[in-house]
């Protein structure tokens, strides 16, 4: 009966190549060599265990805490920050007292403060975690926090050796200042 119509197959189209790897099956992405633990994602999403996954999620995305902290981890190593909210509430800061490095910290421990004009605020390790490096750029211009809270004014690298599962995502973290702000 006539010439038989090719439907053509369905790739989604992925703006990034750690995300494309998703979108391919199990199989392929065993022979393209790609890292195990990103295959173990990729099984995840097909209904399989996948224990590995949520640190490679964790690689892309920024997770905030409750205490105003945010925390872009990339592999076993996360930056620490306060939130452009936070530095708004802390007003001008004028001084950061970072810890050294190699310093540890258990959860909710306080791992540096900062002084404004207004108060003294401090900021809370997410999770257990050792400092890795400081922000030295802070130390001659502590004013790095307000006018760039969530790039150039980072505190501290740490090494994460804790869990971090119980911090929000942009989205949650959002609604979490949106009900913060209504109580005042």
């Amino acid at each position: 009966r006539g010439s038989a119509v090719r439907r053509p197959q369905y790739r989604p189209r992925l703006k990034s190549p750690a995300m494309a790897m998703f979108a391919r099956p199990a199989a392929a992405l065993l022979r393209s060599g790609a890292p195990r633990r990103a295959i173990g994602c990729a099984l995840g999403r097909s209904g399989l265990a996948a224990p590995a996954c949520t640190g490679l999620a964790r690689m892309f995305s920024t997770r905030y805490a409750k205490t105003h902290e945010w925390l872009a981890v990339d592999g076993e190593t996360g930056t620490l920050g306060i939130s452009d909210f936070a530095q708004s509430q802390l007003g001008e800061v004028v001084y950061c007292d970072l810890p050294d490095e190699g310093a540890t910290f258990k959860a909710s421990e306080t791992i540096c403060t900062l002084e404004s004009v207004k108060a003294v605020g401090e900021v809370y390790a997410p999770a257990d975690c050792e400092v890795v490096a400081v922000n030295e750029k802070l130390g001659d211009e502590p004013s790095l926090v307000n006018g760039s809270p969530e790039k150039d004014g980072w505190l501290v690298k740490i090494k994460v050796t804790g869990d971090t599962s119980g911090m929000l995502d942009r989205a949650a973290y959002d609604k979490h200042v949106e009900a913060e702000a209504k109580e005042e």
